[in-house]
Order: structure tokens, then sequence, then C-alpha cells
């Protein structure tokens, strides 16, 4: 970490369901404008450990409480400016197969109230053709992976 950047740590899901769907939000960047995908997930609160963090963030941003988290499967460390301020934020991903759902929002805060403008079901085949910006940008290529080889037994490293 450098002087420049506030370290934070995350929580990331990627929740799936029974027909292999995978659940991400849309946002924007706040300098730009630009769109872009994303699991449900966001920060850990103070003494929070990351499978509780996970089962939180699922909860406030899609309602969904009664469900299984599954394994760990990736770690990122993910650089990047968010309202002028720099981080340097280590995110841990987890996997969960459920039900398909429609996310009921409620329990967002404001902020992500503002910030998670979409919610959309994504199949396979749409993530590996669709031109919008995915985080991680090759998500289509790791899920597929995941799909086809199942969970990694330890986590893999999936950069930026």
């Amino acid at each position: 970490m450098t002087n420049r950047h506030q370290l934070s740590y995350a929580a990331r899901v990627l929740l799936l369901d029974e027909r292999e769907k995978l659940l991400l939000f849309r946002g924007h960047r706040p300098e730009t404008g630009a769109p872009y995908w994303l699991a449900p997930g966001g920060g850990l609160e103070k003494g929070e450990d990351a499978r509780a963090a996970a089962v939180r963030e699922v909860a406030e941003e899609t309602g969904l409480t009664d469900f299984a988290l599954g394994p760990e499967i990736w770690r990122r460390r993910h650089l990047f400016t968010w309202r002028g301020v720099a981080w340097d934020q280590r995110e841990r991903w987890f996997m969960a197969r459920v039900a398909h759902f429609e996310p009921d929002g409620a329990a967002m805060s404001e902020s992500e109230k503002t910030e998670l403008t979409a919610a959309r079901w994504w199949a396979l085949a749409e993530l590996e053709t669709t031109t919008e910006t995915l985080a991680p940008l090759d998500l289509a290529l790791r899920l597929r992976s995941l799909l086809s080889e199942g969970a990694p037994s330890s986590p893999i490293d999936v950069g930026a």
C-alpha cells in the first residue's frame, strides 16, 4: 500500500441460480458516469470477517437472507479512485447457488440506492458477448472456468 491509497477490505458473492444465471448490479463511475456491472458485495465493517460481510451485503443489496454461502473462490486486489479518493481494495469472492428471485434492495444504504441503478440475471453467453464493462474485466472467462471445473480447492488470484 502506498501513502496515496486508502486500504479497504471487501467481500463479493457470485449468486448463481438454477439455470446458472449470474446476478449482477449496474453501477456508474462517479467521475465519468461510465457504467459497469459487478456482483453483490461491499466493504467489511470493523471487526467483521469476510464470510459474514458477504452474507450481510447480499441481504442488504438483494433482500435474500435464506441461502448457504458457498466456498471462497477468488481473491482480487483492486486499485481504483472513487469520488476523488484512491483505494487499494482487497476483495474476497464467494459463490452461492440460489433459486432465481427478484432482488429487493429495500435494505440498501442511500448511497447504494443511488449508485446501483439496475439488477440483472446474466447467462454466461450474454456475459461473453456483452460490450458492457464487467468487474473483474475477465468475469465471463472466469465464470466459464468456474462452471466447467467447479470451485477451486483454494481461492484463485483474479488480479484487477
